[in-house]
């Protein structure tokens, strides 16, 4: 007979082999799952060591500083008690040393007396009175009856030094309390969202007994290892500008303790990037002036007008767009900022269809339509905020006929104002935009 060929698998034998495979894939996966579990265990024993290793070095860096400048008080304090018994000393000798000279002069003068009287009274004759009439009236003249003071004992310092042993106690008690060691810093990064060309970090508290004052946010390029100071105050979060899209940075933050000058330690290190490219007004109107990375615009006295666009619309829903105002300038009623579906380079402002916006007296215009609702008129400073959802992508049944629906809710000087904006079709992303009728306004967009 021929050669046939075998017989495949029956249907047992391929269910078996099924579920063979599919646990060589489980336990495949399983095996990824734990390496890379063991990577962040040992992500985990590098920074407890590398930590551990770090607070070594500043513990015994500042105890010896420490020390080094306690024994450079305490020379200082020596040399100055000291001088201050060298000078005790030659001030209270001085008048010894001039009474000393007086009671000398006076002994040459008694023994030169004496002398004198001796040989007067051994060279004494009749017709030699003389010399013993002369040492009378000398020795009268000296007055031998009259003998200087000279102190007690008591009279004149006798120096010594106080010195409390109670210093010790209380250097004692203040070096036992100096300092502590902490397992984890005070706070923490919490969250990083990314924004147009920023990111948002929030950072929370995690010890209870810490009572912050102000907190210190870092950050910078990972590849640079150099961080510098962003924000300094006492919010829990900050939006950082500036920030390069798809690039990873490095973000810390650290806390003042109420009524203390010094800093706690910095928290873990937490890397962020942003993949939105950030919001840019469109160059080349004459009417404004762009910063150098375009998101600042300041209205110039150029009599053009018209309003100034985003380079592109880069605005989505679930975002929150954000104009700060930097400086004002003289109001008019058609002055507007906010956003619109399309440019429409005719208009002077965005008080118009297909758009929504805020005029600089806190005026909310819908389609070109003033709502009820007003928000406080815009100073310098102020932020005024966009956010918007969908509401329904489907067909609407409102007697407004539009068939898609945006929630709005625009917030300026802790008010807001939350409306539904109706368009007749749908919209991925938005322009943003504002118009200002004189110099002096100037508007950043994040």
């Amino acid at each position: 007979m021929g050669g046939g060929m075998e017989p495949g698998p029956g249907p047992a034998e391929g269910l078996l082999l099924q579920e063979a495979r599919e646990s060589v894939e489980a336990a495949r996966t399983y095996g990824r799952e734990l390496r890379q579990r063991l990577k962040g265990l040992h992500l985990a024993r590098r920074q407890i060591q590398e930590s551990a290793a770090l607070t070594r070095d500043v513990l015994e860096q500042h105890f010896n500083d420490l020390k080094g400048t306690l024994r450079k008080l305490l020379d200082e304090r020596l040399v100055s008690l000291l001088q201050e018994v060298g000078a005790i000393e030659q001030e209270s000798i001085r008048p010894l040393d001039e009474c000393q000279k007086l009671i000398e002069h006076g002994v040459s003068t008694a023994d030169e007396l004496v002398r004198e009287g001796e040989n007067a009274i051994h060279g004494a004759t009749g017709e030699n009175s003389d010399k013993l009439c002369s040492f009378t009236k000398k020795a009268l003249h000296i007055q031998l009856d009259s003998l200087p003071e000279v102190p007690t004992l008591v009279d004149v310092p006798c120096l010594s030094a106080q010195l409390d042993d109670s210093l010790l106690t209380i250097v004692k008690s203040e070096i036992f309390k100096h300092g502590t060691v902490a397992s984890r810093p005070p706070v923490q990064i919490e969250e990083l969202i990314e924004k147009p060309g920023g990111i948002l970090v929030r950072w929370c508290k995690v010890d209870d007994d810490f009572i912050p004052q102000d907190y210190r946010l870092q950050y910078c390029k990972s590849n640079a290892n150099h961080f510098e100071d962003v924000y300094v105050g006492s919010e829990t979060e900050f939006i950082v500008l500036h920030i390069d899209p798809n690039v990873d940075y490095q973000f810390r933050v650290c806390a003042r303790g109420d009524g203390r000058q010094e800093w706690s330690p910095w928290s873990v290190s937490q890397i962020g990037r942003t993949t939105l490219v950030p919001h840019e007004w469109a160059p080349g109107f004459d009417g404004y002036s762009l910063s150098s990375r375009r998101n600042i615009a300041l209205r110039n006295d150029s009599q053009s007008g018209g309003v100034l666009y985003s380079k592109a619309p880069t605005y989505y829903c679930g975002q929150t767009l954000t104009f700060r105002i930097e400086t004002v300038g003289p109001l008019d009623k058609k002055d507007s900022i906010g956003v619109c579906v399309e440019q429409q380079n005719g208009c002077d402002s965005l008080q118009r269809d297909k758009a929504v916006c805020v005029s600089t007296n806190g005026a909310v215009f819908v389609n070109g339509k003033e709502m009820t609702n007003q928000l406080p008129a815009v100073t310098s400073g102020s932020a005024v905020t966009f956010d918007m959802e969908a509401v329904n992508l489907g067909p609407s049944n409102n007697n407004e006929g539009g068939n898609f629906k945006l929630r709005v809710t625009i917030s300026s000087n802790n008010r807001e104002v939350v409306f539904d904006w109706v368009l007749d079709q749908c919209c991925g992303s938005l322009y943003f935009g504002c118009s200002f009728s004189y110099p002096g306004w100037k508007v950043l967009v994040f």
